[in-house]
């Protein structure tokens, strides 16, 4: 994800916080591409409180427009849980120490949250990847989706561990088959979250996993492209924090786990 650094200038935190309220916008509409056209044709199709939209040769799924928001709300404590509470778990401390520092990266006053060397360490490695499947094994979860490009690290061993499928959700134009996709707002602009077509299905219970959550732009809009395919998504999961985003507060209702607080 884009988002894997902490804003360290007075001057970078006070227009994140005037750019937040503009970050999560809902979209009324469903935007199918045949990533496979030469072209690239794509149609969009309205969702007012109902769409029935065809998924597979045999099926269709209903969508409702409620199942396509991911709001700030209130204080959830089922959404407020992070490994850290179990402070006697020393596998967090080689998490946290495994993670480098890197100051005025991609461009000055942002310190970005480095993973990877927290993968040159296969024993904090797989410390992190343990505490999710500890967390998980026994959630009935059939559906691991992983956020482009650090979520393809953390989700498919633990896909794997717990008996599930693992799913990536893509940038556009990187899936070769026919997509469903998800725009959502940045700080400057929009982006596009792809899904293939047929990868999961409604009634299917799935994990959200990315290494990092910032403002929670990323995760939101991947949590709204599961719901409209008619996904239970039972948790968002990430190694990393950093609250001073606020980004937890963005995904409103829907729960979120982390490892540590960068």
């Amino acid at each position: 994800m884009n988002g894997a650094s902490l804003l360290n200038s007075s001057t970078a935190q006070t227009r994140f916080a005037s750019a937040l309220p503009k970050l999560f916008r809902s979209t009324n509409s469903l935007r199918i591409c045949d990533s496979a056209s030469p072209k690239r044709l794509c149609r969009s199709i309205a969702a007012p409180s109902s769409v029935q939209l065809p998924l597979y040769p045999s099926q269709t799924h209903r969508i409702s427009s409620r199942s396509m928001r991911c709001a700030a709300s209130g204080d959830s404590a089922k959404s407020r849980q992070m490994a850290a509470k179990d402070g006697d778990d020393t596998r967090l401390a080689r998490i946290s120490s495994a993670i480098r520092v890197i100051p005025d990266f991609p461009k000055p006053g942002i310190l970005f949250q480095d993973i990877t060397t927290l993968l040159l360490d296969p024993r904090a490695f797989k410390d992190s990847i343990d505490l999710f499947v500890e967390r998980y094994k026994d959630k009935n979860i059939s559906v691991v989706a992983g956020i482009e490009a650090r979520g393809f690290i953390f989700g498919p061993p633990i896909a794997l561990a717990i008996g599930a499928k693992f799913v990536p959700m893509r940038k556009p134009k990187k899936l070769p088959g026919e997509v469903i996709s998800e725009e959502y707002s940045l700080e400057y602009g929009t982006d596009v979250m792809e899904m293939h077509v047929g990868a999961v299905q409604a009634g299917e219970r799935a994990l959200i996993v990315d290494d990092l959550i910032a403002t929670g732009g990323t995760l939101c809009a991947a949590i709204r492209l599961l719901e409209r395919v008619g996904v239970d998504v039972v948790e968002c999961a990430c190694v990393i924090e950093l609250p001073e985003l606020k980004g937890r507060d963005r995904l409103g209702d829907n729960p979120l786990f982390v490892l540590i607080s960068g």
